[in-house]
């Protein structure tokens, strides 16, 4: 919501945006866009006179404001509605799903595009860094935008009054399905409903398009078989786009047994090296080289959040991450661990997103953290992680007092640590408490 407030920004619209909670680094970013942020839902604003409402999937029946919208009938639609009538509807959308690794690979997709001068549009769930801005336009010529957008297609619902996933308004011509899990267990009852979503995207993607697609995920692989219309590109596999390792996490880039050459870059895991695969097929789509596309990559950037340094203290190092499903807390952990080797790593887990804290993955959470040498829980919102956790033995501490957690993990931190934090919220800013309680021990 707050990308798409920037785009009709800069679309030349007054945006005002109301939320419960605004926290960096979205609220600064749209406050250095002249966009006025109100906290809280008062049916006072009505009172600004807008000529249209966009309505975010956090907001639900009994909100003051939005019953103060309906009694009215004022104009009102979703944000993903909103953008595809007034921003997609003529430009060609290279759209990226997946539970996991979406905003990472639309962020390098952007970047390449942009890299070979083709100036994309896009809408991405995180600040990149090469951009320092979550959404923008696209450059303009005297007569129209740049024709592409680069979305994030997320899969959670459009909005109380939709609830179709918000990917099946954007109409890609480019897709990336680079994987599928369940989630969400607080709108979707299981892995099938999620798939068949899944299918509602790729019945909307043209003949003439490209599905680039995870051909080592089943769960994508059943989506595909329940019909498709669009050729498919599959990476991830030795019979089609692949990735070799090599030291300092270098790869080379290969389709069957033909190499493109070999990256060398920054970003731990295999699982970056799956995401930087398949923005290069999707952006070879849109008419770049792999092998330019392979030179962008060698100046990306991450993203704010995805295993972001917050800072250094007498050798120990502090990392924010958005990692809030198993699957991607043992990813990020072990691509830390890639990166440190023996060096001790931290881990501190807030579960936050619904599901988390519904308790769906407290039979998983356990493995996913087991490569961290110790592992901080707060479990003011999830108790569950209390007993989840216990088979890690004393490596494991759980706490629903933050002053005491921050203080913990000062407590038990030496030089040469990895602290790494991870969690889809704020939490309440403690990357920065953790560095000054680190300077005052």
């Amino acid at each position: 919501m707050g990308g798409i407030a920037a785009i009709a920004r800069e679309s030349g619209h007054r945006v005002t945006g109301c939320d419960q909670d605004v926290y960096p680094p979205m609220s600064t970013q749209l406050e250095s866009q002249g966009i006025e942020l109100i906290s809280g839902y008062s049916p006072e604003q009505i009172a600004l006179q807008p000529d249209v409402f966009v309505i975010g999937n956090v907001v639900t029946r009994g909100n003051s404001l939005m019953e103060e919208i309906l009694n009215r009938n004022l104009p009102y639609t979703s944000g993903p509605q909103w953008l595809s009538e007034n921003v997609l509807r003529h430009r060609w959308v290279l759209a990226v799903a997946g539970t996991h690794g979406k905003t990472t690979t639309s962020s390098m997709l952007a970047w390449i595009l942009d890299y070979a001068g083709l100036q994309p549009g896009f809408l991405i769930g995180g600040i990149p860094e090469n951009f320092g801005i979550s959404a923008r336009m696209g450059a303009m010529s005297p007569d129209e935008h740049s024709p592409f957008f680069v979305i994030e297609a997320d899969e959670y619902d459009t909005a109380f009054f939709d609830k179709r996933s918000k990917f099946v308004h954007y109409h890609p011509r480019t897709a990336i399905l680079n994987n599928l899990e369940y989630d969400h267990a607080d709108i979707f009852p299981d892995l099938p409903a999620i798939q068949r979503q899944f299918h509602h995207l790729v019945r909307t993607i043209p003949g003439n398009g490209l599905i680039v697609a995870n051909a080592g995920d089943g769960n994508v692989q059943q989506v595909l078989q329940q019909g498709c219309w669009t050729a498919v590109e599959a990476f991830g596999v030795e019979s089609g786009w692949h990735a070799r390792s090599r030291a300092n996490h270098a790869f080379e880039v290969l389709f069957d047994d033909t190499v493109y050459g070999c990256l060398q870059w920054s970003l731990l895991g295999e699982h970056n090296r799956m995401n930087a695969l398949a923005a290069l097929i999707a952006a070879r789509h849109a008419g770049v080289p792999v092998k330019l596309g392979m030179e962008a990559l060698a100046q990306f950037r991450n993203v704010k959040r995805r295993m972001e340094n917050r800072g250094s203290v007498n050798g120990i190092t502090v990392y924010d991450d958005f990692a809030h499903h198993p699957t991607a807390i043992q990813t990020t952990v072990s691509g830390l661990r890639e990166y440190a080797g023996r060096e001790r790593i931290i881990a501190v887990l807030e579960p936050r997103s619904n599901t988390m804290k519904m308790g769906v993955w407290q039979n998983k959470l356990a493995d996913s953290l087991r490569d961290a040498d110790h592992i901080f829980c707060f479990t003011r919102d999830a108790q569950w992680a209390n007993s989840a956790l216990t088979s890690l033995g004393p490596k494991s501490d759980c706490c629903d007092d933050f002053d005491q957690l921050v203080q913990c993990i000062a407590t038990i931190a030496r030089p040469g640590d990895h602290i790494l934090v991870m969690s889809n919220g704020g939490f309440r800013g403690i990357h920065d408490k953790i560095l000054k309680a680190l300077q005052n021990s």
